[in-house]
């Protein structure tokens, strides 16, 4: 039966060694965070606690950054070979698709505001016709009764919807 327990003991101790293997970092609120994945690239490096490996600071998450060395005399200045020409097509492909699915979610947003301001238009032109047409308006008030309304509020609704159709009709 002892042996038992150890074992399980040294199983255990090694599970928790394994388990230590983790991501420690601070975050932007200033808490400490324990993660079994890298942290954010917006986490700067001195802010990283630990990493797996044991090692402080640092990613191993990154790729180096290679150096191209040439075998040109030292006196002669050699510019930086640009980046594969197939990668920038592709690049420029997926930002022109990103500008072009922009601009149309900018549009629909347009239309939608124009077809609310034109239904705004009518709706507005129609109360304009019915409160100059001299018919009776009522209304329900606060308790839910109906109510006519009286001179002064009617010329303060008319107001209301002069300034609505000088906004939303004005072409």
């Amino acid at each position: 039966m002892k042996i038992n327990k150890l074992l399980l003991l040294a199983f255990a101790c090694a599970w928790s060694l394994g388990a230590a293997a983790q991501w420690q970092w601070i975050d932007k609120d200033g808490r400490k965070v324990f993660s079994d994945r890298a942290p954010p690239l917006d986490i700067p490096d001195k802010s990283i606690l630990k990493q797996p490996g044991g090692t402080l600071g640092g990613r191993t998450d990154q790729k180096p950054v290679l150096s191209t060395v040439t075998a040109e005399p030292a006196t002669t200045a050699s510019a930086p070979k640009p980046p594969a020409a197939g990668k920038d097509k592709e690049l420029e492909e997926k930002k022109a698709q990103a500008e072009a699915a922009e601009a149309a979610k900018k549009k629909a947003e347009e239309d939608k505001l124009a077809k609310a301001k034109a239904d705004n238009c009518t709706r507005a032109r129609q109360a304009k016709a019915t409160f100059e047409s001299g018919r009776l308006i009522t209304h329900s008030n606060a308790q839910g009764e109906r109510v006519f309304l009286d001179e002064a509020t009617r010329n303060a609704e008319s107001k209301r919807i002069d300034g609505i159709i000088a906004s939303d009709c004005a072409r």
